[in-house]
């Protein structure tokens, strides 16, 4: 089906956007990337107008991933420098199967078209109306997770600022805990270690959809992320800074004791 790849031949940010073609791109240098399929703005709107061509291309091209699946926008101007819509496109996690695909994304391409999103694209300067790609991945079940910058966004310091929690990373981006802590220098050197305070994690649940799980009392406190950990962390963060260039914001999960790349993208700077 024209406009649905797998993920690493996803060459073409303008049918694809900036997430599918960096992951692609990822895989193409051997990262360790969840696999997966990107779905052109064109193929995500024939999806969400109800398209029977669409949605039997869709599913056929998905039914080989099995399930469970996370499902995140990949617009044409997404992801940038200038605009990352980081909260203002629609991420669903663990949707069960390839059957339950089109409504997810009819979901993303809506809330791509929302007043809220509309609005923020104005505010950055953006007023062409989104072409709306999305990349369909295996949705991991994650250890921890979270997301690291290869250069300090606040004080702009060359060092690698790290945050994780327990499960799933949306409880990091969402802001629903406060995250363990840590600076590095580019040798891998720790420069500061602080342990957050992480009462819930987010979860997969059988049925779809995630749960928010206490997380025992003994580790709310307690540091995540071992020495093991971060030296992977910090060699990750150099090879995206080789392939895609300096100042990387990295979204980052380990499951079964593996480290995987879940996003890698350039470090927003603010309209003024």
């Amino acid at each position: 089906m024209n406009g649905v790849v797998p993920l690493e031949q996803a060459h073409e940010t303008e049918l694809y956007g900036s997430k599918a073609v960096g992951l692609g791109q990822a895989l193409r240098d051997g990262l360790p990337v969840p696999p997966g399929i990107a779905l052109s703005g064109a193929v995500v709107e024939a999806v969400a107008a109800g398209e029977d061509g669409a949605i039997a291309g869709l599913i056929e091209a998905a039914r080989p991933l099995g399930g469970p699946l996370a499902v995140r926008s990949s617009a044409v101007d997404e992801d940038g420098a200038r605009a990352s819509f980081a909260g203002q496109h629609l991420t669903l996690l663990n949707i069960r199967s390839w059957q339950e695909l089109p409504s997810a994304l009819r979901e993303i391409w809506w809330s791509a078209h929302s007043d809220s999103a509309i609005t923020y694209r104005k505010r950055v300067g953006l007023f062409a109306r989104p072409s709306v790609g999305v990349v369909v991945q295996v949705l991991l079940a994650p250890d921890i997770a979270g997301v690291m910058f290869t250069q300090n966004p606040i004080t702009g310091a060359d060092e690698r600022l790290i945050e994780g929690t327990w499960g799933l990373g949306e409880a990091v981006v969402a802001g629903r805990v406060i995250p363990d802590h840590c600076r590095m220098d580019r040798s891998g050197q720790v420069l500061e270690r602080k342990a957050g305070y992480k009462k819930i994690a987010i979860r997969a649940v059988p049925e779809g959809g995630t749960v928010d799980e206490a997380v025992p009392r003994h580790l709310v406190e307690h540091f995540c992320m071992g020495e093991a950990q971060l030296a992977d962390l910090g060699r990750l963060a150099t090879r995206c800074e080789q392939i895609y260039g300096p100042a990387r914001d990295i979204e980052w999960a380990i499951a079964g004791g593996t480290l995987y790349l879940l996003q890698c993208r350039a470090i927003t700077h603010a309209a003024k």
